[in-house]
Formats: structure tokens, sequence, C-alpha cells
């Protein structure tokens, strides 16, 4: 195989790789699938909890901001790892790191299904978003060797692209299915029978590529880059929910001050673990951003329409997660379709009338309320799921095609790295807004202050502490609880599609003249 396989080390450009043949034809496709569950799994993993927040709540006791920091610190290590893992399999080799990841993932797995404190709990989610980022950056370049043909490859990163996507959105119902029968926990021993067969097949299936000569692994940068992304995304987050306070102020601080550090480290090394000159490609950019922001939409609007469905409108966790289904099916649906309606249209197009349905969609969640009937959030759902599925696949079909091939390892771990911060993002900005108005609902009469309090710390504490107040106190407190949580997804909802709609303008500007395949001159 030539360099289209994988890639060269960053600031390379001429290495060629070492790479297995592929697979034969009709064991392309399973290795594929091989590939997908891996994505895929990731992906359930990001939204998943979303279902089972209301029993974490009950079982574990996290207050607000731990609930939230168990919701999304694994996509905050997943996305600033990234890089520096798919630098690594650059380096051990891109299929071994790939079945080591997900011996680990397996393991984190069953002892965060066994967690006994909220502490426990964040603890055992960051490592799992260590043992996550191992996973995702080799996916696309295997993807690359397994399929050298383009037009089989196409497909396959449709495929991949629509499972990406459907892994966010599919979450909640695997998640509602188990937590109907189970306990809270079964959400993350799911992951131990698909991580064995992603090892044993993948071992089987799989062809290895590495650079041969990829320059050393900079651990500073590595550093770095989780610190400032870890740092930037916790003052946002806080700043949202609590206002501005010193330790917001400097978490901002080293986060931009680590980040400025990064960049200015990656320009300086022989061999960066990020090639900052693929940001001089404006076609580039745009995708990245739209990528980024399109999962932003996506993963913020299902997490909190999880618990809007359970503790708000009644339904069971399973009830719930058919009822989020509709964007699941969207968004594999527009994925596969989405190379096909690129080429007829036009990049700039599809990615932004993605971005602009995520963001309409977001809009009519403005007006939501407690007694909203299932047909206009089901008809939002699948708008959501449609928009999205086909600008993250678009997108990331850009990011490989818009720099040159031998660094289409270093675009598919930036393209990844913006799916994960995304879906951060989408939960800790979201999450900030909805829980900065919930905090503020004033105490119902008869209903002592402290139990009022108690429930201020999440609509879950609000559906315990409503259990145990006598008489008509409990339901006055839960009304007002679920009203205020209401009103706060609405302001969410509003911001989300505020950033949305300004993102689709700005996908328009950025990806002009824009095609799918078309290698870049030089900016």
């Amino acid at each position: 195989m030539n360099s289209e396989s994988g890639r060269s080390g960053p600031g390379d450009g001429h290495g060629q790789l070492t790479a297995e043949p592929p697979p034969a034809s009709r064991l392309r496709w399973v290795a594929l699938g091989v590939l997908v569950l891996a994505v895929l799994l990731v992906g359930i993993d990001v939204t998943v909890l979303g279902l089972a927040a209301p029993f974490l709540s009950e079982d574990l006791r996290p207050s607000s901001t731990q609930l939230l920091w168990i919701g999304d610190v694994y996509s905050f290590v997943i996305a600033g790892l990234l890089v520096s893992m798919g630098s690594l399999g650059d380096r051990i080799g891109r299929k071994k790191l790939l079945l080591t990841g997900s011996v680990a993932f397996g393991a984190l797995s069953l002892l965060t299904a066994y967690a006994t404190s909220a502490e426990t709990m964040i603890l055992w989610r960051a490592l799992m978003g260590v043992a996550g980022a191992t996973l995702m950056p080799s996916t696309l370049a295997l993807i690359r060797n397994i399929f050298p043909d383009p037009r089989e490859r196409s497909l396959a990163v449709g495929i991949w692209g629509a499972m990406t996507a459907a892994g966010t959105a599919v979450g909640p119902v695997i998640g509602g299915f188990l937590l109907e029968h189970y306990w809270w926990g079964s959400v993350f021993l799911i992951n131990l029978p698909v991580m064995a067969v992603l090892v044993v097949v993948g071992s089987k299936l799989l062809p290895e590529s590495r650079n041969p000569s990829p320059g050393p692994w900079d651990l500073p940068s590595v550093a770095l880059s989780m610190v400032g992304i870890i740092g930037v995304v916790y003052a946002v987050k806080e700043a949202a929910a609590y206002g501005v306070r010193w330790d917001v102020v400097a978490g901002a601080v080293i986060g931009v001050a680590a980040l400025i550090a990064f960049v200015r480290r990656q320009l300086r090394l022989p061999s960066p673990l990020l090639d900052m000159r693929l940001f001089r490609n404006r076609g580039f950019t745009g995708a990245v951003l739209a990528d980024l922001l399109t999962i932003l939409g996506l993963s913020g609007l299902v997490f909190f329409l999880s618990q809007f469905f359970q503790m708000v409108q009644g339904r069971t966790p399973f009830q719930a997660g058919l009822a989020e289904l509709p964007a699941a099916l969207g968004s594999v649906a527009a994925g596969l379709a989405a190379g096909y309606v690129a080429r007829r249209t036009s990049v700039r197009g599809s990615v932004a009338g993605g971005l602009l349905a995520v963001g309409l969609s977001l809009g009519a969640c403005t007006w939501l309320q407690p007694s909203t009937g299932y047909w206009l959030l089901g008809s939002v759902l699948l708008v959501v799921g449609l928009g999205a599925g086909l600008a993250f696949t678009v997108t990331s079909d850009v990011i490989l095609s818009a720099v040159p091939k031998e660094q289409a390892g270093a675009a598919s771990a930036v393209s990844e790295t913006a799916y994960e911060l995304g879906a951060a993002l989408g939960i800790a900005l979201l999450g900030s807004v909805v829980t900065g108005v919930y905090r503020t609902f004033e105490t119902p009469p008869g209903v002592p202050e402290n139990s009022a309090e108690h429930a201020r710390h999440s609509l879950g504490e609000a559906v315990e502490t409503a259990r145990t107040l006598p008489g008509g106190a409990g339901g006055r407190l839960l009304d007002v609880a679920q009203d205020t949580f209401a009103e706060g997804l609405r302001f969410g909802a509003g911001f989300g599609a505020v950033i949305l709609l300004a993102a689709a303008g700005l996908a328009w500007h950025l990806l002009r003249d824009q095609k799918l395949g078309d290698v870049p001159q030089e900016q």
C-alpha cells in the first residue's frame, strides 16, 4: 500500500506507511462492522447517561455539578487525548492501539458499573475517556487501508459517519431498555460483550498500519492539549451555571495559555502531534467547526430531553429511549445519503442545510412546555437527526479530502476531536444554561426551605425530595421544579439555536467552492 492507506509523520508529508494488505472483498465489510462497533459504542456512551441520571441521583446522590461532570468528563478526556492517541497509533500501530484500548475500555466499564460514589463514578468515567480515545483515531485510517477502491471507500465512510452520529442518538434507546429491566450499572456492562467481539474479530481481520519513522511522541504536547481543553470547558460550564468566580477565571486563563503554548510548540516541532498548517485551508477549518457545532446541538438536546421525558412527562426509561429514536433513524438515513446529496447539490449547501435544520429544531424547543405533545418533540428529533447526520458525514469527508492524503490520519484525529468536544460542550453549555435557570425557582408555599434547597441541586433530587414531603407539599414542589426545568430547557434550546444558525452561515461562507475529493492548493 502507498501513503493513501494512512499518513506519514504530521510534519513529513513524504514517508511511506508500513501496512498489511487489505482483507478479501467479502471480509472487508465484516472488518468495517468491527470498526463501526467501536465508534458506535463510544457514541452511545456519550448519551446513555442521560436516561440513567435519575437513577444515579437516587443511588449516588451527586450534586448538580457532579452530575454534569459524570455526564461530560468522559467526552472532555477523549477530546483532549484524541490527537495524542492518533500520534501514538502511528508509532505502535493503529490496530494494536485499537485492540489494546478495547480491552481497557471493557475493564473500566465494569468498574464504572459498580461505582459506589459520585467521586469514583467521575474517576472511572474519566479513565474510560482515556481508553475511548485509543479507539477513535484509528478507525478512518484503517478504513482507508481496508477499502482501496474509492467507490467502496466512499460507502464505507458514509456507513462510518452514519453510525458515529447514530451512536449519540441510539444510546437512550438501549439505555432505556436496560434501565427498565435492570439497575443503572447495566448501561456500562453492555460494553463487555461488544468489546470482546471487537478484539476477537478485529485481531483476525483488521490489517495493521503504522508510520515507520514518525518521530518522538511529545509528552509536553499531550499535557498541554489536555490542560487546555479541560480548563477552557470547565470555565465555560461553571461561569454559565454559577457566575464568574476565582476558580473560573483561573481555569480560563490556564486553559487558554495551555492551548496557545500547544499551538506554538506544534509549529516548532519537526514532528508535531498536530500539524497546525492544516488549518490554513479554509475548507478544512470550516468543516471542523461545522463538525463540532453539529454534534454540540445533537448531543445537548438528546441529553436533556432524556430527563424531560422521564422526570417531567413521566415516561419510563424505555419509553423515553423510544421517544428519542427518530433522531437515530434520521442520522443513519442522512449519513448514508450524504455523499450522494453533497455531489448532486453542493458541499456547502449540504453542511449549511444540515446545521440550519438542527438550529431551527432547537429553536422550535423554545415553545416547550411540560404538556407538549409528542408530535412536536418527535418531529423535532427527526429533523435534528437528519440535519446532524447530513452535516457530520459530509464534513468528515471534507476533512479527509481537504488535506494531502499523507496527512489523512492527522485530519481524522481532528475530525474526531471536534466530534467529542462538540458532545462535551453540548452537555456542558446547554446544561449550564438549564441548571442556571433551574436553581432559581422559588420555594412553594408549605415546603420547608431546606427541602427546596435540596431540590434545587437537580431535577432528580427534586423528585426524591417531593416523595418525602407530607400532603400536597410534595406535589407543589415537583410542579414548580418541573416547570422551571422546562423553562431552563427553553432557554438552553434558544441559546443552542443561535449558535447553530450562526454556524450555518459560517459554513456557507467557509465551504464555498469545496468539492468532495478535492485536494486543495496551498492557501
